[in-house]
């Protein structure tokens, strides 16, 4: 397991084991997770070993019952220590987590990399998070990203970026959702052309 990153936030757990923070969340409030994989005293953070078993429990729901699968969580956790060791028997029932430990050391090696590449500089931008080498702000790529701009446009947009550029950017956003009130909406560009208007007319609430 990448030892660069031990400890990871609801987020990043998210991230890398590919699931919704909700679905982090649950593996918690559902005991689903044994307890030595997490801490809950003011925040609830994770290591890095627990993503395997969240991946597993989820990713598995079509072929194993919920029971199924908390038990084979159990004797990997207990059975495991690391990559080396993938296989798991339960009288009739055999799994190899070894998709699962490969998935979540790649996963491991991009949030890494993504952690590398935003950085913050008080003479760039008053601080906002940039991508490295650039005056680019990462959670603005990663708007584009997730409000389905092609990847095409978005390097047209950014010349010095490139699409590992785009994807890490994205991913540092989704694994570092930010806090507190929405921020206002830019002004359009100096070029852009208003060609329609609308206004929404109100409805009167009804009782």
């Amino acid at each position: 397991m990448n030892a660069a990153i031990d400890t990871l936030t609801s987020a990043e757990a998210a991230v890398v084991s590919r699931v919704t923070v909700r679905d982090i969340h649950r593996v918690v409030d559902e005991r689903i997770l044994p307890e030595s994989f997490y801490s809950a005293n003011q925040t609830r953070s994770f290591s890095s070993r627990a993503c395997v078993f969240i991946s597993f429990y989820f990713r598995a729901a079509d072929r194993l019952t919920s029971e199924e699968r908390q038990r084979a969580i159990r004797i990997a956790s207990q059975a495991q220590s690391g990559p080396g060791s993938q296989v798991v028997r339960d009288e009739f029932l055999t799994i190899d987590f070894g998709s699962f430990w490969k998935d979540v050391e790649q996963g491991l090696e991009r949030l890494q990399a993504a952690r590398a590449m935003a950085v913050s500089d008080p003479e760039i931008l008053n601080g906002t998070i940039v991508i490295r080498g650039t005056r680019v702000p990462v959670y603005d790529v990663a708007a584009s990203v997730w409000s389905g701009v092609p990847i095409d446009r978005i390097l047209s947009a950014y010349p010095g970026l490139n699409q590992d550029d785009v994807e890490l950017a994205a991913m540092y956003a989704e694994a570092n959702p930010r806090r507190g009130r929405p921020r206002p909406r830019a002004a359009l560009p100096a070029q852009a052309e208003v060609l329609a208007q609308r206004k929404r007319r109100r409805t009167p609430a009804t009782a």
